[in-house]
């Protein structure tokens, strides 16, 4: 089937007076209830469309790593808005090892699913199985993956745009010609999109980086706390520091607050969860700035995308979603302590009209 590339329009950042980014996080198990599970789901009016009028569709989910708060929260939305669908959603958790990942993905190949969902990854290690999949008529999805391969439908998160808006903030936040930090990994998809849009603004504002480290594990948030203490040891000087990445933001956090150093040292990030809300909103937080979409109803989004794609209903092979800027100011101006109240203040997050049908039941968030 022929698609034209017809991504989403993305959500003009000028209609929801914050600040805001996209996820890029990780989680232990896509089974594991965060607290923000989708709760229920809109009644589907329409007939459902081959092959879901036969009864359950078998898909896999095989992600590169599941740890962190907002990936647990996008696994519950994907597995809510599955079972609403009648979806049978197999989960394979890579645990950040990609050999084991592209080892997962074989066996997704080989266990009969009609689908595939590709959470994150590295092309190196993926791409061959990808290739095998396509080849054997199995529909892939991919959500933050890097694929030439034809017939592979791309979803994903605006990742320049959105990084462009938080650093707006932080240029306003620390001036120009700034010393400032850097904690980023290269590698994935969406970190090295915010990396371009990093490297342009650098150049603009003239600021002075003065560090870059950081290392995406299966603990990430407590793994970068001691590269980027022993930065600010050298480096105690630095106004500000951009942190992707919401775990890679946590760990940031952390080592300025051992360091004693948030009163001088602004943290920007990316994502937003309940923990991350926490997190921005707590006493003396140096973390001001982020951007991102809700966790679950991404999730959700691409599990919506997936069966469209396997009704015959898509019709373009790139979904994008549109992500939220938020600020520390708003989040203790508006007094919201969790996502559901996040949710409330900002209806956009929901994508309610992303990647939907009447025969779809459209899980709520």
């Amino acid at each position: 089937m022929s698609r034209a590339r017809v991504p989403l329009a993305a959500l003009s950042l000028a209609s929801v007076s914050a600040f805001l980014l996209a996820g890029c996080s990780q989680s232990t198990d896509a089974s594991q209830n965060s607290g923000n599970t989708a709760a229920s789901a809109a009644a589907a009016t329409g007939a459902k469309p081959a092959p879901f009028s036969k009864g359950a569709v078998k898909v896999a989910l095989v992600r590169q790593s599941g740890a962190g708060d907002y990936f647990e929260q996008w696994g519950n939305g994907a597995k809510a808005q599955a079972k609403a669908i009648g979806i049978d959603l197999t989960v394979y958790d890579a645990q950040a090892d990609n050999a084991k990942q592209a080892t997962d993905l074989s066996s997704a190949i080989n266990s009969g699913a009609q689908a595939i969902i590709i959470d994150h990854g590295f092309p190196a290690t993926i791409q061959p199985e990808i290739d095998k999949a396509v080849k054997k008529g199995v529909q892939v999805v991919v959500y933050d993956v890097e694929t030439s391969t034809k017939g592979v439908v791309s979803t994903k998160q605006d990742d320049a745009s959105m990084a462009r808006a938080v650093l707006d903030v932080m240029a306003k936040e620390v001036g120009e010609s700034a010393r400032v930090g850097y904690v980023n990994v290269a590698g994935y998809a969406a970190l090295d999109k915010r990396d371009s849009v990093w490297k342009s603004t650098v150049g603009a504002q003239r600021w002075k980086q003065e560090f870059k480290v950081g290392k995406v594990t299966d603990s990430t948030a407590t793994d970068n706390v001691p590269l980027v203490s022993a930065a600010l040891t050298q480096h105690p000087d630095v106004a500000g520091v951009f942190a992707p990445y919401d775990e890679l933001a946590k760990g940031t956090v952390l080592a300025v607050q051992n360091k004693k150093l948030q009163g001088k040292v602004k943290v920007f990030g990316a994502d937003v969860s309940n923990a991350d809300i926490q997190n921005m909103t707590a006493s003396d937080s140096p973390w001001v700035a982020t951007a991102g979409t809700d966790p679950s109803a991404v999730g959700a989004a691409v599990v919506r995308t997936t069966a469209l794609e396997l009704a015959g209903q898509l019709n373009k092979d790139s979904v994008e979603f549109p992500a939220v800027a938020i600020t520390q100011d708003f989040l203790r101006e508006k007094k919201i302590a969790n996502m559901d109240q996040l949710r409330a203040a900002l209806p956009a997050l929901n994508l309610a009209e992303v990647s939907t049908a009447d025969w779809i039941a459209n899980v709520a968030h």
